[in-house]
């Protein structure tokens, strides 16, 4: 098991990233959550490495359809035994 932060900037707020980011998280067995910061989202995601590749490329794309990415990191992270699901902060 991995785990990965991301925090992405752009349209990533009001237009129900973070919904369609737990729709992703969901359909990949991700754990973790996704919340607004200032301006931000940020996503810690732990999971199985294919499938935590898989979930980061979609949210990288912007998964929300009214979505924009401008800019994003991805750094790995230890993986935490805490989360049992993906939530919406």
């Amino acid at each position: 098991m991995e785990a990965r932060l991301i925090t992405l900037s752009g349209r990533v707020q009001g237009v129900g990233f973070r919904y369609h980011t737990k729709t992703i998280a969901d359909q990949y067995g991700i754990k973790g959550y996704a919340k607004n910061l200032t301006a931000d989202v940020e996503v810690f995601a732990q999971g199985e490495v294919s499938s935590l590749e898989r979930f980061t490329d979609e949210v990288i794309n912007g998964p929300a359809p009214a979505s924009r990415i401008d800019e994003y990191t991805v750094d790995s992270v230890e993986p935490e035994e805490k989360y049992t699901d993906f939530k919406t902060l």
